[in-house]
């Protein structure tokens, strides 16, 4: 919070030069006023309120005012420029920006600041459009499907086991359905900020055994084999504060991906300890990444050239990478194509 109200503070320099260089004009107009109009030595103006200083004092205080009219006009000048083009700015035209003349003085602090505003709203904005998009791009898929397996079977009668394959037809179109409900719902919970989410302290190694419990109960071909690369009685060294729901979510993702894209449908999972760090690795026998698409696949709904082969969404690793970088972790990925990945994850141990 500290950090965010100094970022925030508008310095007042150009408001103070302003003030004093009319206060040392004001000053000396009057003295300059009474010097002319009263030139006589041993004039003491202080001394006496008469007619002729009274004189001096509105002709002082008329000057003052005009000049400081005359410095407001300055000082908001470039104020009144930024009000008319912020006025401009909308959520259709969101690339624009402010015009900096100067980015010394607090104006010129002020819209950088709001352009700062502004690029982080325009990232968010597009970045909503694409997930939306996406999202309606995945729905429509498995419901177009539903509705047409549906349809076809009210045309005519069928017989039991044909009527059986279109529920069967129709039952998995609804389970991607409700995997890719679930998985724009956790989406949207990493959305939220790191200070936010609930945490407590938790075991990687339970969390790892329930994971891979989850998987090899819904895919009986599935097979993890869960190593430590060292023994150790301490049990801090396996042990995070974090959020036990989103960090089994990202495990079982890794999981379920590593023995999808493997032929064998094996995945290893091992554990290591690195001083202030606990590393666990995710590692299959697939096909691999392409170097083009390692750069891509935390985006949501990116998928490689591997889509149209493998069931998927796009939004496993998305929602892993987010998890990670929640709980203040790192994730690295190791792949070569026709041999295997590996996915790294690093977290702070207790």
């Amino acid at each position: 919070m500290t950090n965010s109200y100094h970022k925030m503070k508008i310095k007042t320099s150009l408001t103070l030069r302003y003030l004093v260089l009319t206060a040392i004009l004001v000053i000396g107009v009057f003295v300059i006023l009474e010097e002319l109009l009263y030139p006589e030595d041993g004039y003491d103006m202080l001394s006496i309120l008469n007619v002729r200083l009274l004189a001096v004092w509105l002709i002082s205080f008329v000057a003052l005012l005009s000049i400081s009219y005359y410095m407001a006009r300055i000082v908001l000048k470039p104020v009144t420029r930024i009000i008319r083009q912020v006025d401009k700015i909308t959520a259709s035209n969101l690339s624009e920006r402010l015009e900096i003349e100067n980015k010394n003085d607090e104006i010129g602090e002020l819209a950088m600041t709001f352009n700062d505003t502004l690029d982080r709203l325009e990232k968010s904005f597009k970045a909503q459009e694409m997930f939306l998009s996406n999202v309606s791009h995945e729905l429509r898929t498995p419901m177009s499907a539903l509705i047409a397996e549906l349809e076809l079977s009210l045309h005519k009668d069928r017989s039991n086991e044909d009527y059986k394959m279109v529920v069967e037809r129709a039952l998995n179109d609804a389970r991607n359905i409700e995997r890719l409900s679930n998985g724009i719902m956790d989406l949207a919970k990493t959305e939220i900020q790191e200070d936010r989410i609930s945490k407590s302290i938790i075991r990687l190694d339970e969390i790892l055994l329930d994971a891979i419990t989850i998987i090899t109960k819904a895919n009986k071909d599935y097979n993890i084999d869960l190593q430590f690369d060292e023994d150790s009685d301490d049990d801090t060294f396996v042990t995070i504060k974090g959020n036990e729901y989103l960090i089994r979510t990202a495990f079982v993702n890794l999981l379920e991906n590593g023995c999808k894209f493997s032929p064998d449908h094996k995945s290893s999972v091992i554990i290591t300890f690195r001083q202030s760090k606990v590393a666990i690795s995710f590692e299959d026998s697939g096909i691999g990444i392409s170097p083009t698409d390692i750069e891509k696949i935390f985006e949501p709904f990116y998928r490689g050239k591997n889509g149209d082969t493998y069931k998927g969404n796009g939004i496993g690793l998305a929602l892993v990478d987010r998890i990670v970088r929640l709980h203040s972790g790192t994730i690295h990925v190791d792949s070569k194509e026709g041999k295997g990945t590996t996915f790294t994850l690093e977290f702070n141990h207790i």
